[in-house]
């Protein structure tokens, strides 16, 4: 099979990991990146703001001028942050051919909208196809070339097959999919009990109601999930569990250590981004439009605005009418 040229839009620490990957599978990879410190230090094999100590390979051609980036490109892996997704495609629609597929690497639900990020990629640049890469995987693990399994969903399901057996290398293995909406519901919905499974930490609560938040988390991702079409082994599989399982258990995950911060009452101000907190207000605003119970989600939200404190918020939960553990 043929090298691809991939761009990949996005310098953080996740749009270098993929960066990385990609060089790894053997395409030739251009990096797009607003900050050119970033850029010369990933041209350097180094990312000291958003991966610090770790080294990697040269190869990946950086750079700062977008349409560069874009010119003759084969595929292009969007990093960039979930909410900035509508303007930064905005900003590709000049320099892109028809018909060159689109992956979304963010996770997330657009605040203003409630819109998916695959429906505002087809409102944008509805000429080119779109997919989706989620799953269990720390970019820190990735770039230091560990082992990782990863999903990537498209409708059409030949293109999700295609990408995902080009992507994949010795230490990256990509499942495929044609459920794209569920597995973009499971990438963006994890955030969010992330965020409520490191406020429980943060607040010492213990190792049992951490358990319990998180399955009782997976079955409001199911339910939710359902509403919106997914199927439920999607739900079960990488994008869905397997990631719930990674984020909800490490700092190295920022929703997690942002609930963690949460949990412990510390200025939350200047930490770093947390895509579930914008993905939280969106998802408790859909649940309740849709009468879909989702009592966790909304603690979050509540917790989030400064309505309740983590305490309230457990005790709403633990006080809440009982049920069938299936329903």
């Amino acid at each position: 099979m043929s090298a691809y040229k991939v761009t990949v839009l996005g310098g953080g620490a996740w749009g270098t990991a993929l960066a990385l990957a990609m060089l790894r599978a053997g395409h030739a990879v251009t990096l797009w990146a607003r900050d050119s410190e970033s850029v010369d230090a990933i041209r350097a094999g180094t990312n000291p703001r958003y991966l610090p100590g770790i080294t990697f390979e040269t190869g990946i051609a950086a750079t700062t001028d977008l349409a560069q980036a874009l010119a003759g490109t084969d595929c292009v892996l969007v990093v960039t942050p979930a909410q900035a997704l509508r303007s930064v495609l905005t900003d590709v629609k000049p320099h892109i051919a028809e018909h060159v597929p689109l992956v979304l690497c963010a996770k997330g639900i657009e605040r203003d909208t409630g819109r998916l990020l695959s429906d505002i990629s087809s409102a944008i640049l509805p000429d080119n196809p779109v997919a989706a890469l989620s799953g269990p995987s720390f970019a820190t693990d990735v770039s230091r070339g560990l082992p990782t399994a990863v999903v990537v969903a498209s409708e059409d399901e030949a293109l999700a097959s295609a990408l995902a057996t080009r992507f994949s290398a010795a230490n990256l293995r990509c499942y495929s999919s044609d459920d794209l909406i569920g597995v973009e519901i499971g990438g963006a919905l994890k955030n969010v009990f992330a965020i409520a499974a490191g406020a429980v930490t943060g607040a010492g609560l213990g190792a049992s109601a951490q358990a319990a938040l998180v399955t009782r988390g997976f079955v409001e991702l199911r339910r939710i999930g359902a509403a919106f079409g997914a199927r439920p082994e999607t739900l079960m599989g990488l994008s869905g569990l397997g990631d719930l399982m990674l984020t909800c258990s490490s700092v190295q995950s920022r929703n997690f250590a942002y609930g963690v911060a949460l949990g412990k009452g510390e200025e939350l101000a200047g930490r770093p981004l947390a895509e579930g907190v914008a993905t939280s207000y969106i998802a408790a605003r859909l649940t309740r439009e849709r009468g879909i119970e989702a009592p966790i989600i909304e603690a979050v939200a509540a917790l989030l605005d400064n309505a309740i404190t983590i305490n309230e918020a457990v005790a709403g939960l633990m006080t809440r009418p009982l049920r069938a553990e299936a329903d």
